[in-house]
């Protein structure tokens, strides 16, 4: 009797392990979708708490990768919001604002959105950026503005310039974030200016790179190819850095005819373009 008791126990015993078992295996753990990210920084209005994240916890020169959540009183999420956003900068004579994207939903995202600025220059005590963020819920609108801190990139990562067609551009260096004895994806974003507050991809263009170590003799290095312009509006091309240390990007951007609209091939004559970018790692 005591062996049949035994028996009946292991088998029960075992039954709710497999059962166990299955269940976590089949449950669907959600994915973290600040994975990566650091809080920068939280504006507020009557209604929500918007925390906004970045990958360095900071905003500053050059491009940002910006995502936020929007939050209930309650502290619930909001997941159906459709937002813009308008960066602008308050100097002691003017205002501008900065390139942009449009805000949609992260990928594989519930309730966190965003997309990127393009910050040309850092901010101050008495020359400073604001957000403002327009976002809509149920067919309600809300609206909320605050300063933001925008530091200085270590590196030069954004040229602000005009071109030889007159027009007014700013290129920024999107990737590599994180660079290494490779050849690396490169990645750029460019926008021509239409006024202070208006800016627009400028489609179409091509983006001739030339990386130096200037103290290393100014060597160059093999296998980069120019940047050409994606789906994704972005500019993509290869970047090959074959050491570590300061290297420096020579640019040159052409127009869709390959007309040279800013920048200079590097010579024997020439050690540098007139606009480039700086990596160092």
């Amino acid at each position: 009797m005591n062996h049949i008791k035994a028996l009946k126990y292991i088998l029960v015993w075992g039954a709710f392990v497999l059962l166990g078992s299955c269940s976590k295996k089949d449950d669907v753990v959600p994915p973290d979708e600040l994975e990566g990210l650091q809080l920068t920084t939280t504006m507020s209005n009557d209604r929500h708490k918007i925390e906004l994240y970045t990958a360095t916890g900071k905003f500053q020169t050059g491009y940002n990768a910006v995502y936020f959540r929007i939050k209930n009183t309650d502290g619930s999420l909001v997941n159906n919001a459709a937002a813009t956003w308008t960066p602008v900068m308050h100097m002691m004579s003017m205002m501008h604002s900065c390139p942009s994207s449009p805000v949609t939903k992260k990928e594989k995202a519930l309730s966190t959105y965003g997309g990127y600025l393009v910050f040309q220059m850092a901010g101050s005590d008495m020359e400073y950026w604001e957000l403002t963020l327009n976002y809509s819920i149920d067919g309600a609108d809300y609206t909320v503005k605050d300063k933001i801190q925008v530091a200085a990139a270590p590196g030069r990562v954004v040229e602000s310039f005009q071109g030889s067609d007159g027009k007014r551009y700013v290129m920024a260096l999107a990737e590599p974030a994180h660079p290494r004895v490779a050849v690396n994806d490169m990645k750029a974003v460019v926008y021509r200016m239409e006024s202070m507050m208006s800016f627009v991809p400028a489609d179409g263009y091509r983006i001739r790179i030339d990386p130096r170590m200037p103290g290393m003799g100014n060597h160059g290095s093999p296998n980069n190819t120019d940047l050409i312009q994606g789906e994704d509006k972005m500019y993509h091309g290869k970047l090959s850095l074959t050491m570590t240390g300061y290297w420096k990007i020579n640019l040159q951007l052409l127009d869709p005819s390959l007309g040279t609209v800013k920048g200079e091939a590097v010579t024997e004559a020439n050690p540098g373009s007139s606009i480039y970018f700086e990596l160092e790692f």
